[in-house]
């Protein structure tokens, strides 16, 4: 693999325009390479992107004895994975703590193999992110744990299913439990589940295996376990943290750009606060078209789980609202520690403050081009769009984190117009 190049460089070069296809979804891809896991055979998962979060899971998968193979790119990228008779329930720590989607597994490897070992799960840091409601559903459901030497090990005779109520809609969780319940013995109701449409989606992947599973997408799911599942193939639906994110490269840039196989019905709450802002957008030729010719608007902003603004949304937002007119107030709801990217848009000059989980942003007339730092995958792509209304060169460095979530980012905002560089030799890509 050739060495990474970690900075983007970035120099603003008018409005953006053309069109560009949105690729599958990150949060979507990695719990459908985990469901593979329930059951042996060979699946086939379609709209693969060629990230390296999608790198890492099939090292892990790997780890427990999967071959996976990734042939294609963007929207054509398809991932084979063969699945053994017998799997390694055993994920080592180097793998874990480098991707937050690895405590998806759990739920798998305990219906599929009556036991597990796995580490705390890593990813980027945006502070605690506690799996307690991961155990003690799995509890409900008849696994018992053990955790000592930063491992958490959990064994069951087969899971059995009941009713489970979350104390908050966690996505994670949730996903995690629809793939426990699959193969439990008895019916699970999940109470208070996670809306969002990815879930909806891991769940039509695991009803092509065979899983039987309704109110997916609804905060109540049942699951009427079987006994075992079948190989399937499945395409992922598109990523609308990554449609976000072009949209307001549109909104910050300016032109007329649009996004193939965008769904606006994914991101409701996202649309509806960006017109606030002045961006429009329609429906069109299956996707979304989008237009921003003026000055932005402020509007205040709270993330919340779905159907409200997403806090991966957050990052882009901020950096909107760090240079439209007015004064504006975003309350992130979800993750704490999220803000930690806004000392780096300071540094190019936007007027922030932050207290607790609320920051306060007044719109300034253009960023100023600065060094800066990516600290995780969405803040990364968010300083690189700061780059296009910043006058001068802004260079992001980490770019590895923005690779992690999208694949061949500068390159593709090139095809919109944008100058957007990889520095040193061309983009590392995963595969």
């Amino acid at each position: 693999m050739v060495p990474a190049v970690r900075s983007f460089v970035v120099r603003p070069n008018g409005p953006l325009r053309g069109s560009l296809p949105i690729y599958g979804a990150k949060n979507s891809v990695l719990k459908c390479m985990a469901a593979c896991l329930l059951a042996p055979g060979r699946h086939s998962i379609g709209n693969v992107p060629a990230i390296t979060d999608v790198t890492i899971m099939s090292d892990l998968l790997a780890s427990l004895g999967l071959v996976s193979r990734h042939h294609g790119r963007g929207a054509d990228g398809v991932l084979d994975v063969d699945v053994p008779e017998e799997l390694r329930p055993i994920v080592p720590y180097e793998l874990m703590e480098r991707i937050r989607a690895s405590i998806v597994v759990l739920g798998p490897l305990l219906a599929r193999t009556g036991r597990a070992r796995i580490s705390l799960p890593g990813g980027d840091d945006f502070g605690g992110r506690p799996i307690d409601m991961h155990l003690r559903a799995l509890e409900q459901m008849g696994v018992e744990f053990r955790i000592e030497h930063g491992n958490v090990e959990g064994s069951c005779r087969r899971l059995v299913g009941g009713r489970i109520v979350f104390e908050f809609p966690s996505h994670t969780a949730t996903d995690n439990l629809v793939m426990a319940a699959v193969l439990a013995r008895g019916t699970t109701v999940i109470e208070n589940a996670a809306r969002e449409p990815e879930v909806a989606d891991l769940a039509g992947m695991l009803r092509s295996m065979g899983a039987r599973i309704d109110g997916a997408g609804t905060s109540r799911i049942e699951i009427e376990g079987v006994d075992e599942l079948h190989p399937a193939q499945h395409s992922c639906i598109p990523d609308r943290v990554e449609a976000a994110t072009f949209l307001a490269a549109v909104g910050l840039a300016g032109g007329e750009v649009l996004l193939e196989r965008a769904r606006p019905e994914h991101m409701d709450m996202l649309l509806e606060k960006l017109s606030q802002m002045g961006v429009t957008w329609v429906p069109h030729a299956g996707g979304i078209l989008a237009t921003s010719t003026g000055k932005l608007s402020s509007v205040d902003v709270s993330t919340l789980p779905f159907p409200g603004v997403a806090t991966d949304y957050e990052p882009c937002l901020v950096t909107m609202l760090s240079v439209a007119c007015g004064v504006a107030i975003v309350s992130e709801n979800v993750f704490a520690g999220r803000f930690r990217y806004v000392d780096e848009l300071r540094r190019m000059g936007a007027c922030i403050t932050t207290e607790g989980h609320h920051a306060v942003i007044r719109g300034v007339p253009r960023l100023s081009g600065a060094p800066v730092k990516a600290p995780d995958i969405r803040a990364g792509a968010a300083l690189v769009l700061a780059g296009l209304v910043a006058e001068g060169e802004t260079e992001v460095s980490g770019a590895e984190h923005v690779d992690r979530g999208y694949e061949d980012f500068a390159g593709r905002l090139r095809s919109l117009g944008a100058d957007v560089q990889r520095s040193g030799e061309a983009p590392d890509q995963p595969w």
